[in-house]
């Protein structure tokens, strides 16, 4: 990427930066022979009180800003709507920090429960439910689009084998209620041992959408993501209650052969600013996050590589980071073959994928992304939930049915681990100001054959790398533990399903086993008494045949890396 594309870049992020809290809630429609087209100040008349508001999106893709601005200054001058219940599929918080989004209804008395998977990004909420002023229920992404799909079908739940021994469990923990402790369930465990899932039925959709044409047929196309607005829009149809979509484009009727008929829309609210995803126009997409790209895969992935740069919102990758990427690719590498279907999630895991690209070895991967882009490469950063140069872009309620039927692998992250294998990424400490959720994560490891986890040795130590030895120069606080906080993926359950279950670390790597968490792989210049077996918490057996292995000094250096795919 050169100089010019990089001043560029910057002068965009800046541009947004400076303009990211300017709205029009009153731009007039260009379509005045349709009582459809309103200004997002009429749109949000149509809301009622106690409604149950669902909207898509997940991470800075498809933000319905202007109406989420629309209701919070409605509520602020007339006091309505109120009192209002928020169904979101996925993490579309702003994490107290960034304007626009579902966070501009964490008013108290405005929004007054949340249901979403992954409760992170919405501080507001969490700090009003800390308080006790709202209650905060969390459930898996998966079931979220599945139940959505079965409102618009006229049944009000599903009922799968999706999170046993997790804490949406109810045997096992609080199930879908974080807070108040109180709070009803959205899940139930059934006479056979399965599991129901529920959701307040949706009687408002409220999303964005890239177009409508002038008879209010509403179009995806060069979208970076669809979400649940299909579902959404027959579930409040379903419902008796009303569809308000946010475009940022009118076109002509006929603009792509799929799309959301006038029937299911109520209101139309035409706004040139609506976003593509986070920073970018719909107006200007990219069309690198479309699957008709012209742009070369590898300047889309420097260029969100260096917006995530410049906003900071991204961890720099250090030397021993790289080298823990490098092990979790070989474990990986060994264990794989050429055609399999792969997710990969946020985090350490971002750099397995950045190899795997790299390499080439992506390309006999069927890459899947549970917000419902399938091949490419995953977006990094504020543009998670996308992906660069796509093959498709389908609902993710369409990609969950996929992965239920063939995910070979997923990696993903961790916060702890502990000595049944267990892992959790849902909660840091107590309170709902803690919670994190997990997204797809439960629903991924239920869907994978093989999972490969990768995060760091410790918090708060410091290990380098030194030559081409892994030098552990103060030890952390331990993510391995004996017990964790609360279970997102029970290795016990993983075990009894036959999946094999990696964990990859900056000093070593894990396979759960029958006898326990089997230390496989050691970097070179860690002493495995020392630095592993002394310092963790976690109960630690080496395998059956003697000591583990040493991984190899290119695992450390990256110098003559080299792996290819089995077929």
């Amino acid at each position: 990427m050169n100089i010019f594309t990089k001043l560029k870049l910057f002068a965009h992020v800046m541009h947004w930066r400076m303009t990211w809290e300017k709205y029009d809630l009153h731009h007039p429609s260009p379509v005045k022979d349709n009582p459809k087209f309103m200004t997002a100040w009429e749109a949000v008349k149509l809301i009622p009180d106690g409604a149950v508001v669902g909207t898509s999106g997940i991470g800075g893709n498809q933000r319905c800003s202007l109406m989420y601005w629309a209701i919070r200054d409605s509520f602020l001058q007339d006091g309505h709507p109120r009192d209002l219940t928020v169904v979101n599929i996925g993490g579309q918080g702003g994490r107290g920090k960034v304007p626009g989004t579902v966070e501009e209804l964490g008013l108290e008395g405005l929004n007054t429960r949340l249901v979403v998977s992954h409760t992170e990004t919405f501080k507001k909420q969490l700090e009003l439910a800390q308080a006790d002023k709202m209650e905060i229920h969390c459930t898996l992404f998966g079931s979220v689009t599945f139940a959505l799909r079965a409102q618009g079908e006229g049944q009000e739940y599903i009922i799968n084998d999706t999170g046993a021994g997790t804490f949406v469990d109810p045997r096992v923990g609080p199930g879908t209620r974080v807070w108040p402790p109180d709070a009803p369930q959205f899940v139930e465990i059934t006479e056979d041992g399965r599991f129901k899932y529920w959701l307040p039925p949706v009687d408002t959709a409220v999303f964005a959408a890239p177009a409508a044409d002038r008879a209010g047929n509403i179009y995806f196309k060069n979208c970076s993501f669809i979400g649940e607005s299909y579902s959404l829009a027959k579930a409040a149809r379903t419902h008796n209650g009303r569809t308000i979509v946010n475009v940022g484009m009118i076109v002509d009727e006929g603009y792509d052969d799929e799309f959301l008929p006038a029937d299911l829309v109520d209101a139309v609210v035409y706004w040139p600013d609506t976003e593509q995803t986070v920073t970018i126009k719909q107006r200007k997409y990219w069309d690198c996050f479309t699957p008709h790209s012209t742009l070369p895969i590898d300047e889309g992935l420097a260029r969100t590589r260096y917006i995530n740069n410049i906003l900071r919102v991204m961890s720099s990758r250090l030397p021993v980071d790289e080298a823990l990427a490098r092990l979790g690719t070989r474990v990986f590498v060994d264990n794989a073959h050429k055609g399999d279907h792969v997710d990969i999630g946020i985090g350490h895991p971002e750099v397995v994928a950045r190899l795997l690209h790299e390499s080439g070895a992506m390309k006999d991967l069927n890459m899947i992304n549970e917000s419902g882009a399938f091949g490419g490469v995953a977006a990094p950063g504020i543009f998670f939930g996308a992906a660069i140069n796509p093959d498709e872009i389908v609902p993710s309620v369409k990609a969950f049915d996929r992965m239920y039927k063939r995910l070979d692998w997923v990696i993903l992250g961790a916060l702890e681990v502990d000595s049944a294998g267990n892992v959790n990424v849902s909660k840091r400490g107590e309170g709902p100001i803690n919670h994190v959720g997990p997204g797809g994560f439960i629903d991924l490891c239920t869907c994978a054959e093989n999972i490969l986890f990768c995060c760091s040795w410790f918090d708060h130590g410091e290990i380098q790398v030194q030559g081409n030895q892994m030098k552990v120069v103060k030890p952390g606080k331990p993510k391995f533990i004996e017990k964790v906080l609360e279970i997102t993926f029970n290795g016990q359950e993983g075990l009894k399903q036959g999946k094999n279950v990696f964990y990859i670390t900056h000093v070593c790597a894990f396979r759960l086993t029958k006898r326990g968490m089997e230390l496989i792989y050691v970097m070179p210049g860690v002493d495995v008494q020392k630095d592993i077996i002394d310092v963790c918490p976690m109960k630690i057996v080496l395998p059956e045949a003697g000591a583990p292995k040493t991984a190899g000094t290119e695992i450390v250096t990256g110098e003559n890396f080299h792996f290819e795919l089995n077929d």
